[in-house]
């Protein structure tokens, strides 16, 4: 049988039927936990809702991975739309940028109500799906978007951000990130965990019923945060790799794993090659299927999703660019002898399963 490694167009059709037909099944959910596209629609005026086709060795390789009328044309009916956060403005400037960009992601999905509709709840999500609209939760990359005035989530407005990442590449005010720490004397870090300022922002977050993203973070930071989380609260990872299969700063232990498994939530695997162990230039989605089986031979195949990362500066595998290439994602997983269960979990109800336990 032909690896779906080696898959090209016209190759095993048989598997790639079965993976399209089973996302075109109206009773599966395809949940992205992280998009990072909106960083192309605010800076570079790239347009969400019209379809584009990119060419040239850069094709859908850092950007231009997804559009609207792509992602909902492959079966996605639902993802978490990053505002991502460039933590070299002061504070107080970051934070205006973040209500202008909050304004903003809102604005480009209401321009095609037709189409997409932000929501804010499972319930709401469900209402959007019976509509035949792709349902958009609007989430927060770098909790440092609103360190200036970390109260600003107490009343956010109509409960609007569905989830926060605390850290993104930087520490901050909240504290250290994953990312090893410069070998620069006045750069090196002055702890390795979450901040009081950082644990507090976790309550904060707790009380709004914001989800707390354990991506990026330290993982002394990581553990920090969860000795101050909510315990009747699932914490949630939405785009990692796994360290057990490939060892890198930025992947989670099996200790972290189970942490979250054992809080009820879930791990999102992203597309990053370098990250899940493969060549920078091309790896193969395979890779990913790596990552979630090793998630499931841990703690059980309710704990693990898909989170991209698409759009976020990522060299994604060559047979995974774009959400037209999510066939060869799922028929890599039904190569493995998943379940038709199984899939549909991964592909989106452990998402909405832990969105609803802090957002029915």
């Amino acid at each position: 049988m032909t690896d779906i490694r080696d898959y090209r167009p016209g190759v095993d059709r048989g598997l790639r039927s079965d993976a399209e037909q089973l996302l075109r099944d109206e009773a599966v959910d395809v949940i992205d936990l992280h998009l990072d596209t909106y960083i192309a629609s605010r800076i570079a005026r790239r347009d969400l809702q019209k379809r584009h086709r990119l060419g040239g060795p850069l094709d859908h390789r850092l950007y231009g991975m997804v559009d609207l009328p792509a992602a909902i044309e492959a079966g996605m009916t639902g993802g978490m739309w990053s505002i991502t956060t460039n933590p070299f403005r002061p504070a107080k400037v970051r934070q205006r940028a973040f209500h202008r960009n909050l304004r903003g992601i809102q604005a480009e999905f209401e321009r095609r109500p037709d189409r997409a509709r932000v929501v804010r709840t499972l319930a709401e999500y469900h209402a959007a799906r019976a509509d035949g609209r792709h349902g958009a939760f609007i989430a927060v990359q770098g909790g440092n978007a609103v360190e200036h005035d970390p109260s600003i989530v107490d009343d956010m407005p109509d409960g609007l951000i569905c989830r926060i990442t605390l850290v993104h590449l930087t520490d901050s005010g909240f504290g250290a990130t994953s990312a090893p720490a410069p070998n620069v004397p006045f750069l090196r870090r002055k702890s390795e965990g979450l901040t009081g300022l950082g644990r507090d922002f976790v309550r904060r977050c707790n009380a709004a019923l914001i989800l707390v993203d354990l991506a990026h973070i330290s993982r002394t930071g990581f553990h920090d945060a969860l000795a101050v989380h909510d315990p009747d609260l699932p914490p949630i990872v939405t785009h990692t790799g796994v360290d057990a299969v490939n060892r890198h700063w930025r992947n989670l232990t099996d200790d972290q794993v189970r942490a979250i498994a054992e809080r009820g939530g879930t791990v999102g695997i992203m597309y990053q090659s370098s990250f899940l162990g493969e060549p920078y230039w091309g790896g193969r989605c395979e890779a990913v299927v790596d990552h979630a089986q090793h998630v499931i031979d841990l703690v059980g195949d309710d704990h693990v999703s898909l989170g991209s990362d698409w759009d976020g500066a990522i060299m994604p595998p060559r047979d995974l660019r774009k959400p037209a290439d999510l066939p060869n994602l799922v028929a890599s997983m039904l190569r493995r002898g998943w379940t038709h269960d199984r899939c549909r979990k991964v592909l989106g109800t452990n998402a909405l399963r832990v969105i609803g336990a802090v957002r029915p």
